[in-house]
């Protein structure tokens, strides 16, 4: 579908169908509008920006009541629980007594009971044990770290305006990369690469709009079909934006599924073996439409999302791919530009 033709209405049968499809080698090279200084400029922008010193450390889904989770942000260790009121709780992840791993410790009645010696911690300050701010935005859970982020604090994260939760679908995929989280912002400030690295999922991809020049940054606007199968794609118009440091957002801003997002959140974690960083890519769909029959797959919840993990999960395969390249050429001082 043409871009006229997107702003001309909503299609009754939001499909379309290929007719003269340009095989892969034969597509229009984008490396000369991917200069690597206005990638670098957009990516300079996002750094700048505030984040509160609030970092993801999962879905919010994946801690049920009874449940703890463990993550070493930037080295620092954080446990987080629910509490009998289901709240999140969160904080440093030694035991005050003697340093256990409280991750690996139960939860009973909302206390996290350390399987060391039986302390119990209701997320409130005890024996030298201090809690650390979270936040459960209902899709993703954070975890405020002053200490490690050294920044003003924020009462409440950058959270990205969503559809809303009645009226849509979401599902979260998270993956560990040997990166920095800027490598892994870069990607997703990378537009053009898409119908290039992610032939299978991508096709008939133009930059529209890039930041540069433009007086209120609307970002990366992009025109881009979603393969379905063979000529079959869903055409739309999105947004990639960087609210803060650590994440970037691509919003459907014309066609099917318009305000629907996708959120690519990256936290630094604690080093590897060997010594080089690891960021985990906690990337959240929260996918709406009006259309009838959408119903159906907000019904067939439970079923449709864990085919939309597998779904980001084979584009994350080669993202990290690309985020990791891209450390390694930084780390080396190979990078170009």
């Amino acid at each position: 579908m043409s871009a006229s033709g997107r702003r001309s209405g909503r299609r009754r049968v939001p499909l379309s169908l290929r007719r003269d499809p340009v095989p892969w080698e034969r597509q229009a090279p984008t490396w000369r509008d991917a200069r690597p200084g206005l990638i670098a400029e957009a990516l300079k922008e996002s750094l700048s920006r505030p984040s509160g010193n609030w970092y993801v450390i999962g879905a919010s889904r994946a801690l049920p009541p009874g449940r703890s989770v463990g993550r070493s942000v930037a080295g620092a260790e954080v446990v987080a629980w629910r509490d009998a009121e289901g709240r999140l709780r969160a904080g440093p992840g030694a035991c005050p007594h003697l340093g256990a791993p409280l991750r690996d410790s139960p939860v009973r009645c909302g206390t996290l009971v350390c399987h060391w010696h039986g302390m119990v911690l209701d997320g409130e300050p005890f024996a030298g044990w201090e809690p650390y701010p979270a936040f459960d935005d209902g899709v993703l859970l954070w975890v405020r770290l002053d200490a490690v982020g050294g920044e003003s604090p924020s009462d409440r994260p950058f959270v990205p305006e969503r559809p809303r939760a009645r009226s849509a679908v979401d599902a979260v995929y998270e993956g560990v990369g040997r990166c920095e989280p800027e490598d892994v912002v870069a990607n997703r400030l990378d537009p053009w690469h898409g119908a290039w690295f992610h032939p299978y999922r991508f096709v008939d991809l133009r930059v529209t709009a890039t930041p540069e020049g433009a007086k209120d940054d609307t970002g990366f606007v992009v025109d881009v079909s979603f393969k379905v199968a063979g000529r079959v794609v869903v055409p739309v118009r999105a947004r990639f934006t960087a609210p803060e440091p650590r994440t970037v957002v691509m919003r459907i801003i014309e066609g099917e599924g318009e305000g629907s997002v996708v959120e690519t959140h990256a936290t630094p974690l604690a080093p590897d073996d060997r010594g080089g960083p690891r960021t985990a890519v906690t990337e959240a769909v929260v996918a709406a439409s009006d259309r009838r029959g959408f119903a159906v797959a907000r019904a067939a919840a439970p079923l449709v999302r864990p085919l939309m993990r597998i779904s980001a999960g084979r584009l994350w395969r080669d993202d990290l791919a690309y985020a990791e390249r891209r450390w390694e050429l930084r780390a080396d001082g190979r990078f170009p530009g």
